[in-house]
């Protein structure tokens, strides 16, 4: 039995709906930079000062499931900033008879790890409030602050290099 944290939600859209509206990673999570369209895509997300997640799309199948892989991360809250690099995080998505049932895995992120309490909360918020209401509603509740803080593609190397420090230097510009 693994302990990865999970989180499942139903919702009254069709899979097809669910599918994309997750694929729709700003309109519930927050704005990115890059794509999330085509395996292989990969894409960033940034809350200045305190997360950087670089992740790569390694599954689609339309209505059925999404996949990433945690290529890159920066966690300032705790001691192994790159905490959550190699994770994968995945959607299933099935038809049941009370509507679409989404379940959502971050493989790697365990009751062990230091992130775990912060991160499951976060996750939480994200999952059973933003992502469900987006996939329900089309209005969803994404992390959203002002300022620019899109990485170019060197910094996106620098930072899948492992130069966490360049995080804070980056997103202050």
């Amino acid at each position: 039995m693994t302990n990865d944290f999970t989180r499942t939600i139903t919702v009254d859209a069709t899979p097809h709906a669910a599918y994309d509206a997750i694929n729709d990673v700003a309109g519930w999570w927050g704005r990115i930079t890059g794509t999330t369209t085509a395996v292989g895509d990969e894409w960033v997300y940034v809350v200045p000062g305190l997360h950087y997640s670089g992740m790569r799309v390694t599954e689609l199948v339309p209505g059925r499931r999404v996949a990433w892989l945690v290529t890159g991360s920066y966690l300032d809250f705790v001691e192994d900033k790159q905490e959550w690099n190699g994770t994968t995080v995945t959607f299933d998505i099935a038809e049941t008879e009370a509507g679409t049932q989404v379940t959502f895995t971050h493989a790697g992120l365990e009751p062990a790890v230091e992130c775990y309490e912060v991160c499951r909360d976060a996750w939480t918020m994200f999952i059973t409030g933003s992502l469900k209401d987006f996939i329900n509603t089309g209005v969803g509740q994404p992390y959203v602050f002002r300022g620019d803080e899109a990485l170019s593609a060197g910094d996106h190397e620098e930072l899948h290099a492992g130069v966490a420090e360049s995080v804070g230097r980056e997103v202050r510009k």
